[in-house]
This record gives structure tokens, sequence and C-alpha cells, in this order.
């Protein structure tokens, strides 16, 4: 009996410690796998917030700098004007100054001896003070040669515009700040100077404070010296390089590595271990542009993990606490919780990707509110997905006085349909940049929707663009359901469309495209199949009868599109009665009303084809500042943009050596100003030219783009229509 009671004791002793052990085990098992997750999701949210902060900082800089480059090339031209009179360059150096807020000072440098009145040296230079006032100087001097500045030889060595590395200027502006600098020409071509741009620093600090919100974590910004041009130490700005701020042979080997990357301008991350003792995360990326900087978000990884750590010995202490009988009971339902788990975390994480993806899918259609500004035009669509994400699409943008519309449908549901649908409404938005005739876009969108379609997906598409000064609508349909059209007051009615193909069906297809001319107002229904193949229990279809219905109680009622979609989709919902939705459901309502606007002013004049006339085209702008009380900025504004405009028409519309006129004729309410140039040349739409980068050098633009970039900058609206055998071009003005 002693040795059966002993062999039993120790049975269930040896089974009291396995069910320990196990339940030890099974406790280290959960406690690592929620810590791996936690860590790596805390991962993705620190890197993240990282690069949301990089992204919007880096945006927010660059803007800055952008902001100068434009500036000094927009002012070149008007530096080498002044060169016959060199004493006349500061209304130059002034103006770079007051019209630009960053722009702490700017100067016009010649080369040694141009000016053998003014000696070797003669530079120019106006800067504004700490009471924001204009000061002129000029530099040059024994302690200051301006020849051996960097912000001098370098554009005048690659004659070419550039950042300089930032510095400390005793002889200028005395202060931290970086130049950028564009050489000037005389009118051989030669290099005669530069015109400068200083761009103080001390902003750089208040627009990085606060950046993060882990308390010890920081922005640094590097030139592409490696010089530290941000950096909470103020003491090493612009004093040493990131190759020498510690003890290089003591550093961790990948801070050389990360600081090699920084100045090569490639993004990354790293984590480093710091000479105080730290572990450090650190996230970089290059600044957009010619200025060379990059920027990085230093952390400490306690401040990363250090509640997880806390949160994880404490969780483990309280799990430890019941380990007795909570061991048994995980141990006999461990694999069943687990594989229940797993179900569950599968479950929710394809929910929730499919909840992302359906909100991403929303994100891109246009939002009502974009319309809200006119008062012409009124647009309203919805989009029902049959699923969580649908194939169904519709967009609509304003350019140059345009209004861009779509609706398209693509073949299949769920996922893949929501792919291609993105893809197309991509295609559309690039293929309209610099067209604006539907066959034509329909055309592009389609040869791209071919290529590499093997899995067999068509899109049917609808275009439609409406010119809303003139009222012309052009439109183009690829095999999507015929629109209503409700045209000058009357009812609605289905629109008269081509039978085209489908997009992604046959590459070179040759689209048609078709035009309605709008005399006072037209109303506009597009749809899916979804509207009118909904099915109630009993498997009867909406129908058109249903939507022409509809509309025709819409149109006597005088809704708005957005009454319109509205009421079709509570009536396509009482007719399925609860009936699972089959297919997506997409409407788009457009509604326009030709504007008539009052003129209290008009004039006009005619000009041959000839540059030399342009400065009468000038002049009848300045006359028309005068009479309607335009303050002299815009009229200096418009009289540009409009001598620009009239320029390019006499180069391009008229071939080399053919006699032709151009007519300018300005038009201005109580709010607006108008100037319509016409002329009979070739057809020509200036809108259609793509804007000048700005950001290369003179040397890699290519001809062309910077006048309607010039132009775009200055007007509020340009709008180009061929009527007849005439180029029209419209520039508006918003008065204040």
């Amino acid at each position: 009996m002693r040795i059966l009671k002993r062999i039993r004791g120790s049975y269930q002793a040896r089974s009291s410690i396995w069910v320990m052990v196990v339940a030890a085990a099974l406790i280290a098992a959960v406690t690592a796998y929620q810590h791996y997750y936690a860590v790596n999701g805390i991962q993705r949210e620190v890197r993240h917030r990282a690069e949301a902060v990089l992204a919007a900082k880096s945006l927010k800089i660059q803007n800055v700098l952008t902001s100068v480059e434009v500036a000094v090339e927009n002012m070149a031209w008007a530096a080498e004007r002044h060169f016959n009179r060199p004493d006349s360059v500061y209304r130059v150096t002034r103006r770079m100054v007051r019209q630009n807020n960053y722009i702490v000072g700017s100067a016009v440098a010649f080369e040694p001896f141009y000016y053998p009145e003014k000696g070797r040296q003669f530079a120019v230079y106006s800067y504004v003070d700490d009471c924001d006032s204009i000061h002129n100087k000029t530099l040059g001097s024994d302690d200051y040669d301006y020849h051996q500045m960097d912000w001098y030889t370098v554009p005048m060595r690659c004659d070419s515009a550039c950042w300089s590395e930032p510095y400390f200027d005793k002889g200028g502006g005395n202060m931290m700040m970086t130049t950028y600098s564009i050489p000037l020409h005389d009118k051989q071509g030669r290099r005669v100077g530069v015109l400068t741009a200083d761009l103080a620093l001390d902003w750089i600090d208040e627009e990085l404070e606060n950046s993060f919100t882990y308390p010890t974590s920081y922005v640094m910004i590097m030139s592409r010296e490696g010089r530290l041009i941000a950096y909470p130490d103020s003491t090493l700005l612009l004093t040493k390089t990131v190759d020498n701020m510690e003890d290089k042979p003591r550093r961790d080997p990948k801070v050389d590595e990360m600081n090699r990357r920084m100045r090569a301008g490639l993004t990354g991350e790293a984590r480093v271990h710091s000479l105080s003792g730290r572990n450090r995360v650190i996230y970089y990326a290059p600044l957009q542009g010619d200025s060379g900087w990059s920027m990085a978000v230093v952390i400490d990884e306690d401040a990363i993990y250090g509640n997880l750590r806390r949160q994880g010995w404490l969780l483990l202490g309280m799990m430890l606490s019941g380990l007795g009988l909570l061991a048994f009971i995980l141990w006999r339902s461990a694999r069943q919780w687990q594989q229940l788990r797993a179900a569950d975390v599968e479950r929710q994480r394809i929910d929730s990707e499919l909840g992302i993806a359906r909100n991403i899918q929303m994100d891109m259609l246009p939002k009502p509110a974009s319309m809200a500004v006119r008062d012409d035009i009124d647009v309203y669509g919805e989009l029902i997905p049959a699923r969580e994400v649908g194939g169904d699409l519709y967009d609509h943008f304003i350019r140059d006085e345009k209004l861009y519309f779509c609706i398209g449908d693509v073949s299949g549901k769920g996922v893949p349909a929501s792919l291609v649908m993105a893809v197309t409404r991509n295609l559309f938005r690039t293929s309209t940049q610099h067209e604006s005739n539907p066959a034509r876009i329909m055309h592009t969108m389609n040869q791209v929707a071919v290529e590499g379609n093997e899995a067999g997906m068509f899109v049917t598409f609808f275009i439609g663009v409406l010119d809303l000064p003139t009222g012309r609508l052009r439109y183009c349909n690829a095999g999507h359901n015929p629109p209503r059209l409700a045209l000058n007051g009357q009812p609605f009615a289905q629109l008269d469309v081509a039978p085209n193909l489908p997009l992604g069906v046959v590459s070179g297809f040759a689209y048609e495209a078709q035009e309605v001319r709008v005399d006072r107002s037209v109303r506009v229904l597009l749809y899916t199949d979804g509207l009118t193949e909904a099915m109630n229990s009993a498997q009867e279809q909406f129908g058109e009868q249903r939507m022409d219905q509809v509309l025709a109680e819409c149109h006597a009622e005088g809704q708005a599109p957005q009454q319109v979609v509205d009421r079709l989709t509570t009536a396509v919902q009482q007719f399925a009665d609860g009936a699972v939705q089959s297919d997506d459901l997409t409407l788009l309502a457009v509604s326009y009303r030709k504007p008539e606007r009052h003129v209290r002013y008009q004039r006009s004049t005619v000009v041959p084809n000839d540059v030399q006339h342009v400065p009468m085209i000038g002049e009848m702008v300045e006359q028309a500042g005068q009479q309607l009380h335009i303050d002299s900025a815009t009229v200096m504004q418009l009289r540009l943009a409009v001598e620009e405009s009239v320029v390019n028409v006499m180069n391009y519309a008229y071939p080399a050596g053919e006699q032709g006129i151009v007519s300018v004729e300005c038009r201005a309410g109580d709010s607006w100003i108008d100037f319509v140039i016409t002329d009979q040349g070739k057809p020509f739409d200036p809108t259609s030219v793509p804007n000048a980068d700005t950001m290369l050098s003179t040397e890699e633009r290519q001809i062309g783009g910077l006048g309607i970039f010039l132009t775009r900058q200055l007007m509020d609206s340009i709008n180009y229509e061929r009527s007849g055998d005439s180029n029209v071009l419209t520039l508006r003005k918003k008065l204040k």
C-alpha cells in the first residue's frame, strides 16, 4: 500500500509539474507572440509618422526654396535689361526683396572691371533690416572679394542656376544663409555676372519645432557637404560636418554609412548606438529639388518602447499570479484557442484591408464641394458598390474653364475590378492634363488599357467636355449606357451616342467624338447598368422606363443634381424592397446654365502679327486699368500676361513670313475682367502645352512652356476654343 501511494503521489507531482511547465510555456509563447506583433506595430506606426513628418516638412521647406528659385529666374531678364544703366540695377534687387518675404537680400554681381568706372568689383546689394526696411549697398572690398565666393564662382563656372552651400555671410547679410544664384548674360550671350537671392535659415528651426510627439526626438537637416543646417545644438550649425561631430574611431560604423547615404540623397532608416549610451532610430530622406539637402528624424528607442516594456512586465506578473488553475485550462484549450484567435485575426485583417480599400476608393471620387464656388455649374455623383469595393467610377473637375466629367463601369466585381477602376480614373486624370478633345482622350486611355490586359477586363466609359463660357458640349462614348440629356429647358431624352468599343478591347480603335451646342442650359444624367438592372425579390429589373419616369418628375419639379441622384437611389431601393444588390450603382448628374454677365467696360484693338505692335496691347491694358481703378500691381500682371499670350499667338498661329492680324478685346464687369485674343491662324491651343519645368537648368529644360506657365500664375483662368477658322483664347482675372 505504501508503495502504491508513493507511486501515485510521484505521478501526481510529475503531472502537476508537467501542467505548470506547459502552462508556463504557453504564457511565454503568448507573451512573446504579443510582444512581437506589438513591436512590429509600433515600428510601423513610428515609421509612418516619421515619413509623414519628413514629407510634410520637406514640402514646406521645398515650397520656400521653389518660391525663391522662381522669383530669381523670373527676374533674371529684368536684370539683363538694366546692364546699360548700372545704378538702376537696384530696382531689380529691391523688387526681389520686396516681393518675397523669405528673401532677405538680393545682389547683382558683375565680372571684374565690367564697368571700368566702377572699379574691379561692382555688386549692388539690397537687403531688409529688422524693421522691414529695405537698404542698398555695394559689395566688394579687400576684405570681401565676392569673386571668390561659391555663390558667384559656381554658377559662373557651370553657367546654370544653383544653391550655394549654407554659410555665415559676414560681409553681406551678416547672418546664416544660403544663396540661390543664376548667371546673367549680355546681348552677345556672354556670362557677365550673377543675380542672387539670400535665404535666411533662422526660420527653419521654427518650422521644425515640435515636429514629433516623442519628447526626446528631433529633426535635423544637413547640406550636401554634410554641414548641419538644423540641429538641437545650435553651436554645431555650419561649424562642423556630420563626419567630425563625434569621436570617429569610437562611434557606431552605421553612423558613417547613414551620413554617406544622406549626402548621396538616398532615403532609408538606421538604428545606431550613440556615444552617450542611447540606442536611436533615424529615418532620413532628401529634400526634393536642387538644394542637395537631406532631412532626418532622430528618436530614442527608450521613448518608443518604454511603455511597451513596462506593460509587458506588468502583464507577465499578472499572468504568473494565476498560473496554477489557469495553466491547466490553457493547456487543455490552447490549441483550439490559438486556432480561433488566428482565424479571428485573419478575418479582422481581411475586413480591415477591405475597409481601407473601400475608403481609398471613395476618397478617389471627387467631393461635391469642389463646384461650390461656381454659380453656373452644379455637379453631384454617388457610387454605391455591391461589395466592399466595386468597379464603377465617376470623376469631374474644371480646368481652363472647361468641365471634364466621366463615368465608367469595369467588367467584373470586387477587388480586381476596383484595381482597374483606380487605374482608369488615374488614366482619365493624366490624359486630360493637356488635351480637351474627348476622342483623343479616349484613344490615349484605350492604348494604355490594352497593354498588359492579360485578364481580358474591359471598361465601358463616357467622357464629356463642357466649355463653360460658350456652352459647347463635346463627348465620346465607349460602349457605355447612353446618358439622358435635357437641353435648353426640354425634358430628358436619350443622348445620341456613336457605337464605339469599350476601353481595353482593341488597340488603335478610332473613337468618334460628338458635339452638342447649349444655348441656355443643359442637364445631363450619367448612370451605370446597376441602376436599370437592379432587381427585386421577383427577379424583375428596374429598367429604363422607370428611370425615365423618375427623371420626368424631377424635371417637372426643377430639382437640382443632388436631388435627382437622391430621388433615383431612393426609387431603386424601394423597388428592390430588401433584395441583395447584385451590381455596383453609380450616378452622376450635371446641371449647367450659360452665364449672362453684365459688361460695364469694353474695348478692343487689332494689330498685325508683328511683335513691334505688342506695346499697343499693353497700352490698352493700362487704359482699362485706369478706367476700372485697378491697382498698379494687378495692371502690371495683366499686361505681362496679355502681352506674353499675344506674342505666343504671333509666333505659333502664324508661320514665319505669313501675314495676319490679332484681335484683343477687353471686357469687364464688377468683379472680373476678360481679355479675348482672336486670330485666324493655324489651330494652336496654348493650354495643351506642358508647363516648363522650372526645377531644371536652362540646358536641361526644353524650349517652350515658360509663357503658358507665367500666364497661369498671373491669371485666374485660361480658356481656348477653336471657333470656325479662328483661335479664341480667353484670359480671366477676378478683381478685388
